[in-house]
């Protein structure tokens, strides 16, 4: 039998909501000036100029090496997660970041070491992997189980406006570094968003360590206690739920092609848009998902999750596709329109809302690790669809059509995934997990 949870103290799920934002927005600050590097920068700095579509390509595939890294790290920081709680994992996975993106800032060059700059930069961003792991499962977590149980949806939805408010800084830090001279640019302009990195972690630091730890996860700890082993209870009581995680984490693909292939694409020959401008269509689409995600994500409060996240995952396997044609264009004002709905509105509905719609699969006792484990392997398929998008596009790099059916295809497993899982924004957080919450909870049952 559930024992009902204590509810947090007053203030402490907006408390909870906001360091999860911040976290996440330095946290993926870090994250995403990489991506912006990886397409713009890397490839001639770390790689083989004389080949330009194969250090394109390799530096892409440093992009997707810390998606890679995610699973192996979603296993060990899922675990002490599930044991030590979910604030001990925040603060960790913030520190971790800083400094291995502090660490990319400082690394020579090729034209200065060789083949071991770029070796150096692929175990930066294994590091990257690993606490990105553990980020957005513990705030999630945090915030689902401090918030009241009518508006999960609308508490949770702060991690991930916090991650695109991250990739919004990012873009707009590399906007005036991209506008330096090529000389310039490619000696120590890349370098300053990098070093930033030793703010982010001081600043994400003195914000974490003051929050409490979550009422569902100390009445787990002095009850039942903690489980020894979560991923034995994930295989044995939830496998089907992380299938259904690891289906849905898969669009995310939809950001990194938006993010990093598109990026490429528009600034290279065939399109020849400036980087400055595209990063503009970015900065711009970030912006709006900041307005639309906490939207969509109240809306799923009054209508469930499901047909919310049906919303983001069915609509952006169209708009992404216009998008791409918008790019291919050439077209600066299509591309930004493109731009802002298919990411901006669009895709925000499934990113807004799976927070809660994943975190509210699971028991307390291991919904840390089961959204750690179930998105970081979703996520690391999304990484990689960068350089499996680079190799669709053919040797030019042009054939936009087919990325944008590959990227369509990629939608397809998190919509089946939302078709076969049960509705839960009304299941009181205390039965959250059980088999047998599958109804809707009384109206008594809810509390402000």
């Amino acid at each position: 039998m559930s024992v009902p949870v204590p509810d947090a103290p007053p203030g402490q799920p907006r408390k909870a909501a906001t360091a999860a934002w911040i976290g996440s927005a330095l946290e993926y600050y870090d994250f995403f000036i990489y991506g912006s590097a990886a397409a713009l920068i890397f490839p001639e700095v770390f790689f083989d100029e004389s080949d330009p579509a194969t250090a394109t390509l390799l530096s892409l595939a440093t992009f997707g090496v810390a998606y890679a890294a995610r699973p192996v790290g979603a296993l060990f920081l899922g675990h002490a997660g599930d044991r030590l709680g979910r604030k001990k994992i925040m603060v960790f996975t913030l520190m971790l970041m800083g400094l291995s993106t502090f660490l990319i800032g400082c690394l020579p060059t090729r034209s200065q070491v060789g083949t071991l700059a770029p070796v150096l930069l692929v175990l930066c961003r294994v590091l990257q992997g690993i606490s990105a792991a553990g980020e957005q499962a513990s705030a999630s977590s945090m915030s689902l189980e401090h918030a009241p149980p009518h508006r999960r949806g609308f508490f949770t939805s702060f991690t991930l406006s916090g991650t695109q408010g991250g990739q919004l800084i990012a873009t707009l830090v590399f906007i005036p570094v991209a506008a330096l001279p090529e000389e310039q640019l490619m000696s120590w302009g890349w370098r300053l968003p990098f070093w930033l990195s030793l703010a982010v972690a001081a600043v994400g630091h003195l914000i974490r360590r003051r929050l409490e730890e979550t009422p569902a996860f100390a009445r787990q700890a002095a009850g039942e206690g903690v489980v020894k082993l979560p991923l034995a209870v994930l295989a044995r009581e939830h496998w089907a739920d992380v299938l259904r995680v690891i289906a849905g984490a898969l669009i995310a693909s939809v950001s990194t092609v938006f993010t990093v292939w598109a990026l490429a694409y528009a600034t290279g020959d065939s399109v020849g848009m400036s980087r400055s401008s595209m990063l503009w269509v970015g900065a711009l689409a970030n912006l709006v998902a900041l307005a639309a995600i906490p939207l969509w994500a109240t809306l799923s409060d009054r209508i469930g999750r499901r047909p919310v996240y049906l919303i983001g995952a069915a609509g952006s396997a169209v708009t992404m596709f216009l998008y791409l044609w918008a790019v291919s264009t050439g077209s600066y004002p299509l591309t930004m329109v493109g731009g802002i709905v298919a990411f901006g509105v669009v895709y925000s509905a499934a990113n807004g809302v799976w927070p809660a719609f994943y975190g509210e699969m699971f028991a307390t006792r291991v919904r840390l690790s089961g959204m750690a484990i179930g998105t970081q392997i979703g996520f690391a398929v999304a990484g990689f669809a960068v350089t499996f998008a680079a190799r669709i596009a053919g040797p030019d790099g042009d054939d936009w059509s087919a990325v944008g059916l590959f990227t369509a295809a990629l939608c397809v497993p998190p919509v089946i995934a939302a078709l076969s899982a049960r509705e839960t924004h009304r299941v009181p957080t205390e039965r959250l997990g059980e088999r047998a919450a599958r109804e809707p909870a009384p109206r008594e049952t809810v509390t402000a």
